[in-house]
């Protein structure tokens, strides 16, 4: 009998974690599933669990292979598989109960070609967020499209997905040698595929092995480890050039945010420990030169600044500006700096250092600046209201010069007198004659040194928008929408 769904789990030397997770896809609450393993040459005990797991329970096929890594070992469980439908799993990972019947489910009812969902690190026994997932599926959709929700860029990994079958096989998917193959394969499927379906439950445990040196993941410092993965990064590159070229800056925005760490990291661990830099750099620097200059352009201050640095081969700085970063347990600060035209710049090492002479644009800060306006209070008085309102710029610890505030219902524009009540705070009374009834937005114009910004009052510390409902005279309070 054809199952539903065909598990591929390639497997290489994982003895004390495989048990765990053949566990759980023997425990997933749709039974109609065939998990077909793949030794990839294993030479601890890890082939010995999988015989006796498979021998126990008759969806499991055990095949193996010599050792020619992931890529190659998930491509021969491919060729085994029987299901209409796909997924992979890692000998190490572990897969919560429900997840392949949330994604069939989803993929039954809207016809898309896949199915993905959030992902947890499981880090010594415990459950944490994804780093790389952590913006993904916030906001759950069916029937979308990478071109459609970018933030999907993000979702780089096969394994908390499920696949049709029919899908994979139109498109010819494979997964190359090397270290990083899901990456590609992962794009490929976003762009080739109709329609794809978000799912906002947790589908996926992703193990965080840092007891030994032996998983990909704790061997990403390494100068091979590191060719492989800028190899990755040109193969999804040439392949969005060619399918969706309005997907590239996305893409490289990733890289630079993420996979450029562990250029830093190996760097930083030259100067540990004396070691010559030179094929390093010269990695760094072919790197770079594969991302879009407008994207390295536009990256945070921080960042760009360290980017120069590596560029330059200013390592010993390089790492002061990390251990810098790692030490700020709050956000870095924003200053102005000039008299006559002020520009606003990030607080960091080596601004305008006469050795290093880095230029200004490298710590330039103001796109970064952005207006943090929300209201803390709304009282009612004898006559109308009384609000309490926080104005501030993020990251700029100075007091704004001069606030303007307003409510408006779309059509009228109320102006207020705003005090000053501290360092941040302000308070406006308005007179309940000047407004009618309907909904009311506050509004602020903000100004330092400079920096002009204008825009709504927040609810507080939420994200929503603060509104005053004005249903009637009789109304004696306000309403929070």
């Amino acid at each position: 009998m054809i199952p539903l769904l065909s598990v591929v789990v390639p497997f290489y030397n994982v003895e004390a974690y495989l048990t765990e997770c053949l566990k759980s896809l023997a425990a997933q609450t749709v039974e109609d599933i065939e998990v077909i393993l793949i030794d990839d040459g294993s030479v601890d005990g890890s082939r010995r669990l999988a015989e006796d797991f498979a021998a126990r329970d008759s969806r499991f096929v055990l095949v193996g292979q010599r050792n020619l890594g992931p890529g190659p070992a998930r491509n021969h469980g491919l060729r085994q598989a029987r299901g209409a439908y796909l997924a992979f799993a890692d000998g190490d990972d572990v897969v919560p109960p429900s997840a392949y019947e949330v994604l069939l489910a989803s993929l039954a009812e809207t016809g898309s070609d896949l199915a993905c969902g959030a992902v947890r690190r499981l880090v010594d026994g415990e459950l944490e967020e994804s780093i790389l997932h952590e913006k993904v599926f916030r906001r759950p959709k069916l029937c979308t499209h990478i071109t459609d929700k970018q933030v999907l860029i993000r979702d780089r990994t096969v394994w908390n997905k499920v696949y049709r079958r029919d899908f994979w096989d139109r498109h010819g998917l494979s997964f190359p040698s090397g270290i990083y193959e899901d990456v590609p394969v992962a794009m490929q499927a976003h762009v080739l595929a109709t329609s794809v379906d978000m799912v906002g439950d947790v589908v996926y445990h992703w193990r965080r092995r840092d007891e030994d040196g032996a998983s990909i993941t704790q061997r990403r410092k390494e100068l091979s480890n590191l060719g492989e993965r800028l190899a990755a990064i040109r193969s999804v590159r040439a392949f969005l050039d060619e399918r969706a070229p309005d997907l590239l800056d996305g893409f490289d925005a990733l890289v630079l945010e993420k996979d450029t760490l562990f250029l830093f990291q190996a760097l930083e661990g030259c100067v540990e420990q004396r070691a010559e830099p030179g094929p390093l750099l010269d990695l760094a620097r072919a790197w770079l030169a594969e991302l879009n200059p407008q994207v390295l352009a536009a990256a945070p201050s921080l960042r760009r600044l360290e980017l120069h640095l590596m560029r330059r081969g200013l390592l010993a700085e390089l790492r002061r500006v990390r251990e810098f970063r790692r030490g700020r347990n709050d956000l870095t600060r924003v200053v102005p700096r000039g008299r006559r035209t002020t520009g606003w710049y990030g607080d960091y090492p080596f601004f305008r250092n006469r050795r290093l002479r880095i230029p200004d644009e490298v710590y330039d800060a103001r796109d970064e600046v952005k207006l943090v306006a929300a209201v803390e209070g709304c009282e009612r008085t004898p006559s109308g209201y009384r609000l309490r309102v926080h104005v501030s710029f993020h990251r700029v610890d100075r007091r704004v010069a001069k606030v303007n505030l307003w409510l408006t219902d779309g059509q009228r524009r109320v102006q207020l007198e705003a005090t000053r009540k501290g360092t941040h705070g302000f308070e406006a009374v308005v007179d309940a004659g000047r407004l009618g009834d309907g909904t009311w937005r506050l509004g602020v114009r903000a100004e330092l040194r400079g920096l002009v910004f204008k825009g709504w009052c927040r609810d507080g510390d939420s994200a929503s928008t603060w509104q005053l409902s004005v249903p009637g005279r009789s109304r004696t309070g306000m309403d929070i929408l």
